[in-house]
């Protein structure tokens, strides 16, 4: 597989390989910030069920070093890139930050949920980007979905989900879910996931682990 044969479906194909997958792409525009000469963008997160069994099984998780899931992402993705005569980017190499939430509201599969964090199509409120690959070929892309999944969640349980209303349309107040995070209640939001981000329907069909949840609340509240 290389740059100038590669299609949509045979890269999507490659990434699972990897227990990872395809969450949006578009060709982008000069306004877009992609690297000079792309021709298609595309944003690459986990595909569930699986991948984090598959990850945590790899040697950046064994070898002590920090930020195992970090270096994983730029070996795996780094390495199709490489083959495909792309380029691999990243949302935690910077500054200079790539602008990885608008890249997902370009590609029309992410959006501003009602709590204002991104919803994806598939992930829901669980999303998360791993990479990006930047290609210099103009992929055939499939059409994404046309509505986001709010537009018909008639509930939308996010709004209510946050015991201290830290996620709330007017902004996130990160103070309070932090000192949350302390008490003794905040314990299943910090081992099982954002009480909101688990309230979303659709994430609740995407078959992420509360151990990565974990993790990454771990990340977070350091």
């Amino acid at each position: 597989m290389d740059g100038d044969t590669v299609t949509y479906e045979a890269l999507q194909a490659r990434l699972r390989q990897s227990q990872l997958d395809i969450f949006g792409a578009f060709h982008p525009r000069l306004e877009d910030a992609a690297p000079k000469g792309t021709k298609t963008l595309l944003l690459i997160g986990p595909h569930e069920p699986g991948f984090w069994a598959h990850v945590t099984a790899a040697p950046e998780f064994n070898d002590g070093n920090p930020d195992p899931l970090d270096r994983w992402s730029r070996r795996v993705i780094g390495r199709i890139a490489c083959d495909l005569g792309g380029k691999a980017l990243f949302p935690f190499s910077g500054p200079p930050w790539h602008p990885f939430i608008a890249w997902a509201k370009r590609s029309g599969r992410a959006w501003a949920s009602p709590v204002n964090i991104l919803v994806h199509d598939r992930a829901g409120l669980m999303v998360s980007y791993r990479g990006a690959l930047a290609l210099k070929t103009a992929l055939d892309l499939p059409d994404p979905p046309p509505a986001p999944p709010c537009a018909t969640c008639d509930d939308q349980p996010c709004l209510s989900a946050c015991p201290v209303s830290a996620l709330v349309p007017a902004g996130y107040d990160v103070p309070a879910c932090h000192a949350f995070l302390e008490t003794a209640p905040g314990q299943d939001c910090l081992k099982t996931g954002c009480a909101v981000r688990r309230a979303c329907p659709v994430s609740q069909s995407y078959g992420r682990l509360p151990e990565q949840s974990a993790y990454h609340m771990g990340r977070f509240h350091t």
